[in-house]
């Protein structure tokens, strides 16, 4: 046909990669394609050269001939007339597929995947601070979907099977072409599974599984805490057609406690104490996680005050480390005073104020601080 050098009709050098060269193809073939020209009969000429050139320069050998011998290397060796693909063993269907990147697949270069695998479910799950902070093992009831027992997840009655569709041959997808343009559906008889079903199982009406209350066992380690998640594999939904079941993610919410409050591996606590243990001080009983202890409250503690008790805390779920407890002491005001008591008070405070600022270092101190800001403000 053409006596025109191949490297000249599709635009490149001879130093061209094969992907060059195919890429060069790709834009000149769109560009003169018949089913895009319509109109003017000279594009089909020059498709014929460019599919001629592509021929030559995508196969090694021939195109190894080529550029020893020129044309006469490779006489006899092109396809030739029409565009659709033919003897020379050239697929013209293979370049538009890469175009469109395959029109999602098919046939053996894979269609469309029947199994479908189940969906992961999440689980709240609210524990006690006991349970977050030792572990245990409870039982869940977690509604979803399990294969059918009937069917054995095929979704054919018993007896039966699936058959495999006669319209999409299996794929899951029809191809339609008009023209240049081709255009893939999912197949509306077996709604892309590929196969159909002629006589659907009872149970599960031919869908494979069936709604379920599964009671499950889930161990909770120790030292959970809010948010943390345990996975139960293959414990979700049911696939379909025969997919993989999904996971399920139990998150764990930690109850507020009566005595403790929790902060990551820490613990806090409030240990109210009389106006008289706190100026005099004293020992008095706390709460652990692991028994009750003793703790010393030395002569004039301020309310407030934090003190650490080490490793009555909680043990990391993530390491060996243990947290600590934080016992906040808090003087607690006495209420409800006769008039014995409120007379006694204002003699201590009489005799309080005689001392200055040795009884009341705090006050004293920030009264200053609030007279110098005053003053700054001046």
């Amino acid at each position: 046909m053409s006596q025109r050098d191949y490297y000249e009709i599709l635009g490149v050098n001879k130093n061209a990669s094969e992907q060059d060269i195919k890429k060069a193809y790709r834009r000149m073939a769109m560009k003169y394609h018949p089913d895009r020209n319509a109109q003017n009969p000279e594009a089909e000429a020059k498709f014929k050269e460019v599919k001629e050139a592509y021929e030559i320069l995508s196969d090694a050998q021939k195109r190894s001939a080529y550029d020893q011998f020129g044309h006469a290397g490779v006489n006899g060796q092109s396809a030739g007339g029409g565009y659709g693909g033919g003897a020379g063993g050239f697929n013209f269907g293979d370049i538009f597929e890469d175009i469109f990147g395959g029109f999602g697949g098919g046939g053996a270069r894979g269609g469309r995947s029947r199994a479908q695998p189940g969906a992961d479910l999440r689980y709240s799950l609210e524990i006690t601070l006991d349970q977050a902070v030792h572990g245990d093992t409870v039982q869940i009831k977690v509604p979803t979907y399990v294969g059918c027992g009937d069917c054995g997840g095929s979704g054919a009655k018993k007896g039966s099977k699936p058959e495999t569709c006669q319209d999409c041959h299996g794929t899951g997808h029809i191809q339609m072409q008009q023209g240049f343009l081709a255009v893939q559906q999912i197949c509306p008889t077996c709604r892309g599974a590929g196969q159909t079903i002629k006589d659907p199982c009872t149970s599960c009406h031919g869908q494979g599984r069936v709604r379920k209350e599964k009671t499950l066992s889930v161990k909770i380690p120790a030292g959970m805490d809010n948010g943390d998640r345990i996975r139960l594999s293959g414990e979700g939904e049911a696939g379909l057609n025969g997919g993989p079941t999904g996971d399920l993610y139990v998150e764990t919410y930690v109850k507020k406690h009566d005595v403790f409050e929790r902060d990551g591996n820490h613990l806090y606590c409030d240990v109210p104490i009389s106006f008289k243990m706190a100026v005099l001080g004293g020992e008095i009983e706390v709460p652990t996680l692991e028994g009750r202890v003793k703790l010393k409250v030395p002569a004039g503690t301020q309310s407030g005050k934090l003190f650490r008790l080490r490793g009555k805390g909680v043990k990391s779920v993530r390491s060996y480390s243990v947290g600590d407890l934080m016992c906040r002491v808090m003087v607690e005001t006495p209420v409800n005073l006769t008039a014995e008591q409120k007379a006694l008070l204002e003699q201590l405070d009489e005799s309080f104020a005689k001392g200055g600022d040795k009884h009341n270092p705090y006050a004293q101190g920030w009264f200053k601080k609030v007279k110098r800001f005053f003053e700054g403000k001046q």
